[in-house]
């Protein structure tokens, strides 16, 4: 691609994630299911299971400090589902047959879309950060909470991916409840409630090989215990992997979208 061709997809990436926010500030409305939903669940949770730390095995005596990063990445995910919803929508509105027509790349479209998804999903994150600090979750150093950040601006872009490519084929907003069960099944069959160790049956076994849960436990670090590059790796890595993969099965649901 020549520099020219780049400097026009840079442009469109730019102008989707200026449309995401436009909406955002139009309909401010959009953003709350995506922060009430893991707080309610954040305060729910603690309220229930605060006490399951004094089982052998945990690391920390803050249960709401073991819980806060899973909440992070439900945000997260919940709000990169979202942009798989509005895709949809712009689909059966004829919208995106519009921006099919125009002389951008594909990738620069998908870019677009789920670059607004990363951002978006710092929104929930500050809401949650802003409610576990005032109920004691221990504060994880500014590299500590840099890392989470970072992961949960990936986990968006994962979930972005995940709905982007369900709406790209099923076309319609009926899809929407795929998206985010998707997206909650993945992140709550990890160490969600409990050390590994102390997990038994299925539920142990599919944390052990289900690649969110080393995005978690490097989220996790930094709110439990100290950072270490040991813990780091996995969960970058796993994301990445995440990423390159439904983004790469994106793409082609999108090339596919018009030969369909």
């Amino acid at each position: 691609m020549t520099p020219a061709g780049y400097s026009v997809s840079f442009a469109t990436i730019g102008a989707l994630v200026r449309r995401a926010r436009n909406e955002l500030i139009r309909v401010p409305g959009a953003a709350i299911p995506g922060v009430l939903a893991p707080t309610i669940f954040f305060l729910g949770i603690t309220a229930v299971f605060g006490h399951l730390t004094l089982l052998p095995g945990f690391t920390t005596n803050t249960y709401q400090s073991f819980l806060i990063p899973l909440s992070l990445l439900q945000g997260a995910g919940f709000t990169g589902a979202a942009t798989g919803v509005n895709l949809a929508r712009d689909i059966e509105q004829g919208w995106f047959d519009r921006l099919l027509a125009a002389p951008v790349s594909r990738w620069s479209l998908l870019a677009g879309m789920v670059s607004s998804a990363a951002l978006r999903s710092l929104i929930p994150a500050t809401a949650l950060l802003t409610v576990g600090f005032a109920l004691g979750v221990h504060w994880p150093g500014v590299a500590g909470l840099l890392l989470a950040l970072v992961l949960v601006m990936g986990m968006g872009v994962v979930a972005a991916c995940w709905g982007t490519m369900l709406a790209l084929r099923f076309r319609s907003q009926s899809a929407a409840p795929l998206m985010q069960a998707g997206m909650f099944i993945l992140i709550l069959t990890t160490t969600a409630y409990a050390p590994i160790a102390l997990l038994t049956g299925w539920l142990h076994t599919v944390a052990e090989i289900n690649p969110v849960t080393k995005i978690l436990e490097a989220a996790r670090q930094g709110f439990v215990g100290g950072l270490s590059w040991a813990n780091t790796w996995p969960g970058l890595l796993a994301l990445a992997g995440l990423v390159a993969l439904l983004g790469a099965l994106s793409l082609r649901q999108m090339y596919r979208f018009t030969d369909e």
